[in-house]
Parts: structure tokens; sequence; C-alpha cells
């Protein structure tokens, strides 16, 4: 078995330092070529590239395999030219001596692009990249570069949003002053780096493909969804002009209660509808309705009156909004006058009144499903 060890020259640096052509074959001719090298030129790597090839012939050779050592370059003044001067010379190294495998040796990324060439006429055993010491870092930063660019995607993700927020920065700071455009530019990248962290991305571009095949389906969804984005956006306006209302001197939790609180109604009616919507969907295409759809509704209708207890409890504390209270009662010669009740009496009658919805969506669910509560919990 015979292996050829090739040390590959894309750029030509060895003809044009020393004048000497390629092909350059045997250990003898490489072994002066080393010394013609290193006597022009010193710092070129090549030197390093020539005697790691000396090396890798001289293992072989050590271990009972026939080895032979060659150089070839691209002597052309063109690319193209240089491939195929290259490709010519690895021809007449085969045909002269008729190796079974090869090692290729290089130095460089441009040497790099020369082994499918290489392979393409021979079965590859080895590419040995030889880095010289001194600069492995610098070689190992610039491969990796190399392999960051060559990624598209990887592009779009990472140097858009430098160069963007690049741009935006000078703009802000003369705008708003260095804090605001820091806080700006923090805020914005902390919210990309969330969107692509939690797959956001992935959702939104299959959005257009789902709603295409909701409404060529003809399904009811389609409506509902519609209907609830537009109670979501009448929840947030609701929410907004609570919060318009709360004065400053409360602090920012309370105003974040009085946002909640108006909004938390409109916000679970359209999750109420959007989730109705999905178990009309499921009941006109199925025989059976999965449980999870018919106990959603309620589910959401529990969880927003829990919410707005609680963001009511701490409303009426702050005396933002009216306690409950119980009216007069007359009954013959009875009567109790009204009276209003602690914020505590708010809190338990919204937990309460949500924790009895959702478990009467759990057993409307059990039994429209045919099965009762804890058989519906097993088979989940």
């Amino acid at each position: 078995m015979s292996t050829l060890v090739v040390c590959v020259d894309r750029t030509d640096d060895v003809g044009r330092k020393t004048g000497i052509e390629t092909p350059v074959v045997g250990w003898e001719a490489v072994h002066s070529l080393v010394t013609e090298m290193g006597l022009s030129d010193p710092e070129d790597s090549a030197v390093n590239s020539l005697l790691e090839a000396l090396r890798i012939a001289r293992d072989l050779r050590d271990t009972d395999e026939q080895a032979i050592v060659a150089v070839v370059s691209g002597a052309s003044d063109s690319v193209v030219g240089a491939d195929r001067a290259v490709a010519t010379q690895l021809d007449e190294l085969i045909d002269h001596h008729d190796p079974d495998s090869a090692v290729v040796v290089i130095d460089s990324a441009q040497d790099e692009r020369l082994v499918p060439i290489v392979e393409s006429r021979l079965p590859v055993d080895a590419v040995d990249r030889v880095v010289v010491r001194q600069a492995h870092n610098l070689e190992s930063t610039y491969y990796l570069l190399k392999q960051f660019l060559a990624d598209e995607e990887l592009r779009q993700t990472v140097l858009v949003p430098i160069g963007i927020t690049l741009l935006v920065f000078p703009l802000l700071q003369a705008i708003a002053g260095f804090g605001a455009a820091m806080a700006t530019i923090a805020a914005v990248i902390g919210g990309f780096l969330l969107y692509k962290g939690f797959g956001v991305d992935d959702h939104v571009s299959d959005l257009p493909a789902q709603a295409r095949d909701m409404l060529y389906s003809g399904q009811v969804s389609v409506v509902t969804y519609a209907v609830a984005g537009g109670l979501g956006l009448v929840g947030l306006f609701a929410g907004a002009i609570g919060l318009s209302t709360v004065p400053t001197e409360e602090g920012s939790f309370i105003a974040v209660m009085g946002f909640v609180y108006d909004s938390v109604p409109w916000l679970a009616a359209a999750a109420l509808v959007a989730s109705t919507g999905r178990l009309l969907d499921d009941t006109i295409r199925n025989e059976e309705v999965r449980n999870a759809y018919v106990n959603l509704p309620f589910g959401v209708v529990g969880v927003g009156m829990v919410v707005r207890g609680f963001s009511g409890y701490f409303l009426e504390q702050a005396t933002l909004i009216e306690s409950l209270s119980i009216p007069a009662i007359r009954i013959g010669v009875v009567s109790v006058d009204a009276f209003p009740l602690p914020p505590v009496y708010r809190l338990a009658a919204f937990g309460i009144a949500g924790i009895a919805v959702s478990l009467i969506g759990v057993r409307i669910a059990s039994y429209v499903g045919g099965t009762t509560f804890g058989e519906g919990q097993i088979a989940d």
C-alpha cells in the first residue's frame, strides 16, 4: 500500500520565492526545497508545512508503508487557473506513482479549498492543518470567523441586531441622553434574546400557514380568534385608562394592580372566546371531544376571577375602589342597616368563586368525555 503525502500551496509561494517548478517529488527534493524556502523567507508558514509533510512521510515509512512525499502549487494569475494547475500536477503524480490514498498537508484557509480537488482523485485518509504555535490563537480565531460568516442564519441572527444597535444608539443618545439610550438598547436586546430563546420566531413564521389553513378549512376559531384579539386590545386599553387614574404617590405596585384590575375581565373574555372557538372546532371535527378543550373555558374564567380578586384586594386596601357592602335588609319588624365588608371578604369571595368554576369545568369535562374525575386524571 502506498500513500501520497502531498503538501498543497494554492498561492504558489514555492514558485514565487524559490523559482522552483512544481510538482516537487521525493524526500531529497522536498528536503532541499525546505532549505530554499527557509532561506528566502524564514517567516513563511509554508516552511512548517513542508517539514510536516516530511515528518508524516518518515512516520509512515517507519511503519513499513510506502510513502511518496510531494509538493504541488497553483502557478497561475487567477484562482481558477491555480486550481486547474494543482489538478494537473496531481494527475501527473497519480499517473507516475499510482498511490492508493493521500494525506493532505495545508497551512491556510486558502489551501483548504484544494482538498476537494484531491478527494476527487484519491481517497484522502487525513488532512493535516499546520498552524505555527505562535499564531495558533489567531489562526483558530480566523477559522471560527470563517465558519461563522459562512452561516447565513447565524449572520442574520447576530450581525444584523448588532448593526442596528450601533446605528440607533447615537440617534437615541442625541435625542434622549446616554442613560435613556442605554436603557432602551438593553431592553430591546433583552426582548430579542427572549424572543429567540423561547422560539417565538418559529411560531410567528408558522402563523401565516396556519391562518391560511384555518381559512380554507372553514374553522370557527378563525372568527373567535379575531374577536379575542379585539377584546384583548380593549382590555389593554381599559387597563391603560385604569393605570392613568392611579395617583403617582401610590407607587408602581398599586399602579400595576390598577392596570390588572381593569384589564383582566376583558382579557379573560378574550381567552374565553378563543378557547370556545377551539372547542367548537374540535366538536365539529370529532365525535368525541377532548376533556382539555371542555375544561379550558372554565379554567380561564376561574383564573380571571382569582386575579381580579387579588388585584381588587390591593386596590381596596389603598382606598382606590369601594368596598363590598351588604345592602340594607328589612323583613317585617327586623331590619339590618347596610354595612361594608372588610377587603379580605372580597378576596375570599373571588377566590372561592374561581375554584368553584374550575371544579364545575372539571366535572362537566369528565361528564362529556364519559369518564369520572379519577379516571380522567389517570388517563392523562
